[in-house]
Parts: structure tokens; C-alpha cells; sequence
């Protein structure tokens, strides 16, 4: 099981990207995400859901979205949005026990910000099998939560720790499982095959 360690914003971490739509999101995914088999979702998702059911229904279809100006300029604003809405905290600090989900109000940690981005952004028009709650292990080995934005320009992450809208493989993330686009209370194995080359290049 991860453990989300949700490491709250640092001063000066969130910057906010002057790239334009045309520049930021032009070029198509280089790297495909690798996706595999069933896996158990994690425990405050699955009792997020015996609270919030409205938020773990499909809505909208599986197709990947069209990423043009008006989608991008969604993500950028919720992105930024919810980052300067809900001040950082764990959920021993608010609620004196691990693995709380739910959408916040003043203060979360990681996942508490991908739901709330999710929502906002179904509101916006955007189908739920485009947005995909993610689970990864941060630049320190932290289990931490992002949304991926399932795009025909690539997968974009929205993260709590910056503004800056990034493709899946250009983070330091490794990449664990996420929702299935087909049904957001199925989730999903994903591979990571620059972990799989940097693994087979130390081997060697």
C-alpha cells in the first residue's frame, strides 16, 4: 500500500507558466504510458466514494479530450486555482488520522487537491474518463497524488507542488497506478519505461 506523504507546497515552488498553448502543448507524447492490469484502489478513494458517490460516477464518455486553447486554459486555471484556494496540511494535523480523502474546503494534502481539480473541471465540461486520479512516488521516493489530464497532446499532470502544467514523463515521478478512463472506481497498473531503462542500464 502507499503511503501519501503529501509534502505541502515549499515557498516560492508554485510558478506559473508564461508558455502559450501553441508552445506548451503542441508537440505530441513522445513517451507512452504503459498500462496493465487491475489493481486495488487506494483505501481513502474507495471510502471517499461511500461519501462523495456523485464524484466517482462516470461522466462525459472514455474518449481522450481534444486538447485545444479553451481546454488548456481550463487546466491552467484550475491548476492554479485550487493551489492558492487550499492551504497544506496532513490529515493527522486536520483529522488526527491517515488517508482521508474528500474535497476541501480550506486545507488538504495531495489527493484532496486532484479531487477538487477533478470536480471543477467536470463542471467546466470535462468528461471524467479524461481526468484520471494518479498515484505516484515523488522526487524523494513520497507517495504522493496527482490528476492526469488524458489529452490528444499527451497526458498533462496537475499537481499541488507547481503551476506548471507538465507531460506525465517530464516529471521526476515514478508512476504507479491511476483510475481506468473507462470506469473511474476501476484502477490501473502503469509502467514507467524510463525507470525500466534506467533499471536495465544499471544492471548492465
Amino acid at each position: 500500500m502507499v503511503i501519501f506523504a503529501c509534502r505541502p507546497l515549499m515557498a516560492g515552488v508554485l510558478a506559473v507558466s508564461a508558455l502559450g498553448f501553441s508552445t506548451a502543448a503542441g508537440a505530441t507524447e513522445s513517451i507512452d504510458m504503459q498500462v496493465s492490469g487491475a489493481t486495488n484502489p487506494p483505501v481513502g478513494y474507495v471510502d471517499f466514494c461511500k461519501h462523495f458517490a456523485d464524484q466517482c460516477t462516470a461522466h462525459g464518455g472514455t474518449a481522450v479530450a481534444t486538447l485545444d486553447a479553451d481546454r488548456w486554459r481550463d487546466l491552467q486555471q484550475v491548476n492554479s486555482i485550487v493551489n492558492r484556494l487550499v492551504s497544506p496540511a496532513t490529515d493527522q494535523e486536520i483529522y488526527q488520522r491517515d488517508e482521508v480523502w474528500t474535497l476541501p474546503e480550506a486545507y488538504g494534502d495531495c489527493e484532496d487537491y486532484v479531487l477538487l481539480k477533478r470536480k471543477l473541471l467536470v463542471e467546466r465540461g470535462w468528461s471524467t474518463g479524461a481526468l484520471l486520479v494518479t498515484v505516484v512516488f515523488d522526487e524523494v521516493g513520497d507517495g504522493h497524488a496527482v490528476l492526469l489530464a488524458h489529452t490528444d497532446r499527451g497526458d498533462f499532470v496537475l499537481d499541488n507542488k507547481t503551476d506548471t502544467l507538465k507531460r506525465w514523463y517530464e516529471t521526476a515521478y515514478r508512476f504507479v497506478k491511476r483510475q481506468s478512463t473507462e470506469d473511474p472506481n476501476r484502477w490501473v497498473s502503469v509502467g514507467d519505461p524510463r525507470w525500466t531503462a534506467k533499471s536495465t542500464a544499471a544492471a548492465r
